[in-house]
């Protein structure tokens, strides 16, 4: 067999952004979950619940579902980032996430408009879901494989640019062609394809097997091209794998970089995607918007995150990962100021004439500055951890870093559920992310910029 070179190899890497990003672009934050949230309003409100009251409790049960699934993702991930290194194979477990990945996302297609199955519906895209994290694991913890220090920043920059330009052109895709407006025609002024039943929300729902299908095709390349290093022969057990987690996580005591970049990222990777992840459902809440608008929003935030993530991996090869981090936190803690702060009624307390559109504009200002900070962020995140990696177990240490984005993946959500069930308001409950951003920002303080490993 002819040896992949490495420019194939890196493009093959950069697939599995674009294949799998329709999951948090279109599921997580701008179809999926917007139009979860209004099925489950709608059913707390036909049991007799005020509006404001059932909008409140849809977002809790969508919190809780995060939550949940944070709490799995949180305990599996380092264990399974050291059952890989021990055993030096890597491929074979990416196949058997991808595989939840896709089951969970296609089952989103029974999800029905009356919200009679929709606990049963939340597991299917928890599934998914975890499926989508635990590859992610294994694929970040190839990128030290694909340069050197000096590398890995624009690449991992210009990864997450593909991907975010694949979830763009996914959610084009949907909004055009699938994606049905209250008059059952499409942003194009079309009947859902493959004549969709606009009235049974049969196009919205689409959007499950259609993301299932994005992610089995452009997956090709990445199984065609990437292939497990020189140590894919290693042999291990369950056992070696405790014992190697036990090791590592026992000297994160002498590497004091590590440790707080690990603590801070846990706090400001969890506010990241709680903005994600309720980020569609505040416009469907608070501001009422309807999927197709949430749809251009989301076009528009995703265009940002290619653009911006791009961008900051050029910044990143100049300056390094730690200001570039720096900047972006600090960004998006005004930006989630002024998000709470807001509502179809007042702005930080001045009061807006009915039915003024500056709270509209505002947002949609927020969602490029959270799409553009956010694809830096979290490309940059990646680059500063392979300064921390121990080069001899790349996949344990970013399983590592996969908990420190895990561990309090539940907190996020739970603290938006308790937020807004003790407020009563869908808008309030999504404060504690300013706190976590906070949190994340103290602990940078303790990062040194070129890691521990020099």
């Amino acid at each position: 067999m002819a040896e992949i070179s490495k420019r194939r190899r890196i493009w093959g890497w950069w697939f599995f952004d674009w294949a799998s990003q329709p999951y948090h672009t279109l599921l997580v934050t701008f179809v999926f979950g917007p139009y979860f949230a209004g099925v489950a309003a709608e059913y707390y409100s036909g049991a007799g619940l005020t509006p404001e009251a059932a909008a409140a409790q849809a977002q809790s049960v969508w919190a809780r579902c995060l939550t949940i699934t944070g709490l799995v993702i949180a305990f599996g991930a380092p264990l399974l980032g050291a059952l890989a290194d021990v055993s030096g194979r890597r491929i074979p477990w990416i196949f058997a996430f991808s595989v939840m990945y896709a089951a969970g996302s296609a089952a989103l297609w029974y999800t029905m408009p009356d919200g009679s199955n929709m606990w049963l519906m939340l597991s299917a895209f928890g599934l998914g879901f975890v499926g989508a994290e635990y590859a992610l694991i294994f694929i970040n913890s190839q990128l030290p494989d694909l340069g050197d220090d000096s590398e890995v920043g624009e690449i991992s920059g210009s990864g997450f640019a593909f991907g975010y330009f694949g979830g763009l052109l996914s959610l084009a895709i949907m909004l055009a062609l699938f994606v049905e407006q209250p008059s059952g025609k499409t942003l194009v002024g079309l009947d859902p394809l493959f004549g969709l039943d606009a009235s049974l929300r049969e196009g919205t729902r689409f959007v499950g097997p259609f993301t299932a299908g994005w992610f089995v095709l452009f997956m090709v390349p990445y199984f065609l091209w990437v292939r497990d290093g020189e140590q894919g022969d290693k042999h291990g057990s369950f056992g070696d794998a405790l014992r190697l987690l036990g090791k590592s996580v026992a000297n994160l005591r002498h590497r004091h970089s590590l440790t707080a970049y690990l603590g801070s990222s846990m706090f400001y990777r969890d506010a990241l995607n709680g903005l994600y992840s309720f980020g569609g459902v505040y416009a469907r809440l608070v501001l009422e918007w309807d999927l197709i608008k949430i749809g251009i929003f989301g076009i528009v935030s995703v265009l940002a995150s290619a653009v911006f993530a791009w961008v900051g991996g050029k910044m990143d090869r100049k300056f390094g990962p730690k200001p570039v981090i720096l900047v972006a936190i600090w960004v998006l803690i005004l930006v989630c100021t002024t998000i709470v702060s807001m509502d179809r009624s007042q702005i930080f307390g001045i009061a807006l004439p009915e039915g003024s559109g500056l709270p509209d504009t505002i947002f949609f200002g927020c969602g490029i500055l959270i799409g553009g900070m956010g694809g830096i962020l979290q490309s940059a995140s990646r680059s500063m951890m392979v300064r921390h990696t121990d080069t001899q177990t790349p996949v344990e240490s970013f399983g590592l870093y996969g908990l420190s984005g895990r561990a309090t993946a539940f907190a996020a959500p739970l603290l938006i559920d308790i937020a807004t069930v003790t407020t009563g308001s869908a808008r309030l409950g999504v404060s504690p992310i300013v706190l976590l951003f906070i949190l994340g920002l103290f602990l940078m303080r303790w990062v040194r910029p070129e890691g521990d490993q020099t």
